[in-house]
């Protein structure tokens, strides 16, 4: 019997994850739950009421998971083997890719058996993305780990409208000079229609690199790329000299998040309690600050302790008004960078605590587990100051979920000027993170900020963050990537 073709979408999502995981129930069976996540926050409202597919790993090595609906979602599992996560994810996405593109916080590996896992394993998405694709669909490819995938695409596929958003950072091109393989992430990139970045800094990096890499002609966002019937056999050839070409666009699509669902849930009966309960179990503090990260050397967590702890020894604060909740949830705790990562900032917060802590109350309340969407949220109203400090960020949608939940204009968020949200949220009290004594007067100046300036600022800050939605997001690049009819025939 043959074997039954796959239903196809004019949507397709395509990213590394799954945004559902296997989780197990009590009477032994499985069921597959959202997985929390900023790129699963931002794209459940893009795909909700939409009859579309996801492809992504399952979350599981070395299993065959067969492809299932639920809802309007169809999802197509890539299956990957321990060697695959091992050589493509931990190693040349976070162990290459991710350094590579923060600033080289930590020095990067090249490998060329982990170039070639993470080229094998682009393919397979791609592959998988084809199958589930209806002619002219469009098909959205999410982040660096799949950065070949929207060339190996339209080679499959040419009917196709093909999307790729960046979401982190794209590096100056003397870092980006580092890779040995350049050509090949460039050339991938460029299988796309429209390339999206958080920053226009990021494009512009993109765009330079294009130029002395390929030689492509461009007049910003368009760049033009050559036509040809069949890839480069050496991605690192001269420029082709062929008369036709294919416009792509390179630039920039900040993302956000829906403001208006995090607003309700923030003003539900349930979650204002909690926030209370928060406040009375750290003791009532009259100072309340919050950090919200995945455990990354990016996110500058030790800068922030650093900084409030020193603020306890020179009694600036004092332990018994002044407590520091960091929420630092767990992430790829395979790689070494980051278990040292998580051992020194365990030692850090003991050590704190141990000088300025008092029986039943911490001077910091360090969380290293993940919590639900409520008790997040719960949090961000709890709070006085929201510390958010990446030494390097895409964009930071937890700036813009504190600015969101506050809904009474309340709260200041202090935040790092290396964050991709720092381009609009202006409002907010901006940090060099690496600047201690700065960060010190900053977090301050947010405990002593008067109740009318905090209500300006906040209010300046919900503003933007309404106006610049996910929705908003979603359907600028989604026109940029294919016009609406009308807008074609203008």
């Amino acid at each position: 019997m043959a074997k039954k073709s796959p239903p196809t979408f004019d949507f397709v999502v395509v990213s590394n994850r799954l945004p559902i995981d296997a989780r197990p129930k009590k009477d032994g069976t499985e069921a597959w739950v959202t997985t929390p996540g900023g790129l699963v926050a931002a794209l459940s409202p893009v795909m909700r009421g939409r009859e579309a597919a996801w492809v992504g790993w399952p979350g599981k090595t070395d299993v065959e998971v067969e492809p299932f609906s639920q809802g309007k979602t169809y999802y197509r599992p890539v299956a990957l083997s321990e060697r695959d996560i091992v050589e493509h994810y931990e190693g040349f996405s976070n162990a290459t890719i991710w350094p590579l593109y923060h600033d080289v916080i930590v020095h990067p590996e090249f490998h060329r058996e982990w170039w070639d896992t993470y080229r094998s394993v682009n393919k397979r998405f791609a592959q998988a993305a084809a199958e589930v694709s209806a002619p002219g669909a469009f098909v959205w490819v999410q982040d660096y780990q799949l950065q070949l995938v929207p060339q190996m695409l339209r080679q499959l596929r040419p009917d196709l409208t093909i999307g790729y958003f960046h979401h982190i950072p794209f590096p100056s091109y003397d870092l980006f000079a580092q890779l040995p393989w350049r050509a090949e992430i460039l050339h991938g990139l460029l299988g796309a229609d429209v390339v999206g970045f958080q920053r226009e800094s990021d494009a512009s990096n993109m765009r330079a690199a294009i130029r002395r890499n390929l030689g492509y002609s461009m007049q910003k966002p368009v760049v033009r790329v050559p036509m040809r019937k069949t890839p480069p056999r050496d991605p690192k050839a001269p420029p082709t000299t062929a008369s036709k070409t294919r416009q792509v666009v390179v630039d920039a699509f900040p993302i956000s998040l829906d403001q208006a669902a995090i607003a309700k849930l923030a003003t539900s009966e349930s979650v204002v309690a909690r926030a209370k309960e928060i406040r009375a179990e750290l003791g009532k503090p009259k100072h309340l600050f919050l950090g919200v990260d995945r455990l990354d050397y990016t996110k500058g967590i030790s800068h922030r302790l650093k900084a409030f702890g020193e603020l306890l020894q020179d009694g600036t604060l004092e332990a018994k008004n002044a407590v520091f909740v960091q929420l630092a949830s767990p992430s790829r705790e395979r790689v070494e960078s980051y278990r040292q990562l998580r051992d020194d900032i365990e030692v850090q917060v003991g050590r704190i605590n141990g000088e300025y802590g008092r029986v039943g109350r911490p001077a910091i309340v360090y969380l290293h587990q993940n919590i639900s969407r409520e008790e997040m949220i719960a949090m961000y109203l709890a709070a006085d100051v929201m510390v958010v400090t990446p030494l390097r960020d895409g964009m930071n949608l937890v700036a813009k979920e504190f600015v969101a939940a506050r809904t009474d204009d309340s709260g200041v968020l202090v935040l790092s000027e290396f964050t991709g949200a720092a381009d609009e949220l202006d409002q907010a009290l901006m940090v060099n993170p690496h600047d201690i004594d700065g960060l010190k007067a900053t977090m301050e100046r947010a405990v002593s900020m008067p109740k009318a300036e905090q209500k300006a600022r906040m209010a300046a800050l919900r503003k933007v963050v309404e106006e610049h939605d996910v929705k908003r997001w979603a359907t600028s690049f989604i026109n940029t990537a294919k016009p609406p009819v009308s807008a074609r025939r203008r």
